[in-house]
């Protein structure tokens, strides 16, 4: 029996070895890719033109009030020279970094990413299912029974497992940029542009949700971020502890939490599914939370 207990010790201590350096290993290669990128398409945009789409935008807008389309704007020049098309810069970039589209719909879209991924281990399956049941559901039904215990985990072990799932966009766009020409760069900047702000907004999902668990010792920068509700406040993240945890489900700004519970879009969501499976939301959930009871 001892041999037996001092083999499955022995086992135990190889798996989360192996699970940290994993760990290590997808935060270097990400962070990496994530600076890469974002130097490279910084370096794409004509900044010595910036005073002129700003001039340009501010005509556009005013014309656009007026119901006036002039071939050219008031100030004289034409659109499209002033951000540099065929000059090796992106045609219609610069207006659109200029505005915070990016960052806003990449925000939008890795809240409502996050709150899915959350809504779906919280709600569907079991720790029994093979390889995601053990490595990722099991961890949401322990954060319901101890949600304190996330605020014990370093740097590496909190955002981890979030690395590996954005290493892929985010090296897709490094090979992008690595291999197109600057023409082809100019199509593909909007979307490169959305698609890293996600990736880096996703990344940081579960230091923001670690953060949401902190009442004591946070730096003064991150709580003004979740007072300004830049990132999840912890207000709203408590919503959903309360039992049985089937709401308030986006973990990255928080900001679609209230507008989805007034559709009722995860309710309807898991009313669709039921019909069509039978299966009833949150049962492997209910069950944990009577096993501490």
């Amino acid at each position: 029996m001892c041999v037996g207990l001092a083999a499955e010790r022995t086992d135990l201590v190889s798996r989360e070895s192996s699970k940290r350096y994993q760990e290590y290993c997808c935060v270097a290669t990400c962070f990496s890719l994530m600076v890469y990128d974002v130097t490279n398409l910084l370096l794409l945009i004509r900044w010595e033109l910036m005073p002129s789409v700003m001039l340009s935008i501010e005509c556009c807008q005013r014309n656009r009030e007026k119901n006036v389309k002039p071939p050219e704007c008031p100030c004289g020049q034409r659109r499209e020279n002033q951000v540099g098309a065929g000059k090796g810069g992106p045609s219609a970039c610069p207006p659109l970094l200029l505005t915070n589209s990016y960052p806003v719909a990449g925000a939008i879209t890795a809240d409502f990413l996050s709150g899915l991924a959350h809504w779906g281990a919280d709600t569907w399956g079991s720790v029994d299912l093979p390889i995601v049941g053990k490595a990722f559901i099991r961890t949401f039904r322990e954060h319901h029974i101890d949600p304190t215990a996330i605020t014990r985990h370093d740097f590496i072990e909190t955002n981890g497992d979030n690395c590996l799932m954005t290493i892929l966009p985010l090296l897709s766009t490094a090979y992008k940029l690595h291999t197109q020409t600057h023409e082809a760069l100019e199509q593909l900047f909007v979307w490169e542009c959305f698609v890293v702000c996600v990736s880096i907004l996703l990344t940081f999902t579960n230091q923001i949700h670690k953060w949401s668990h902190i009442y004591f010792g946070l730096p003064r920068w991150v709580t003004l971020l979740q007072e300004w509700h830049i990132i999840l406040p912890r207000r709203d993240h408590r919503i959903h502890h309360i039992s049985p945890h089937d709401t308030y489900f986006c973990i990255t700004t928080g900001w679609l939490n209230y507008p989805l519970e007034k559709i009722g879009f995860w309710r309807r969501l898991e009313n669709l599914i039921q019909a069509v499976t039978g299966e009833k939301p949150r049962s492997d959930d209910m069950k944990w939370a009577q096993k501490i009871k």
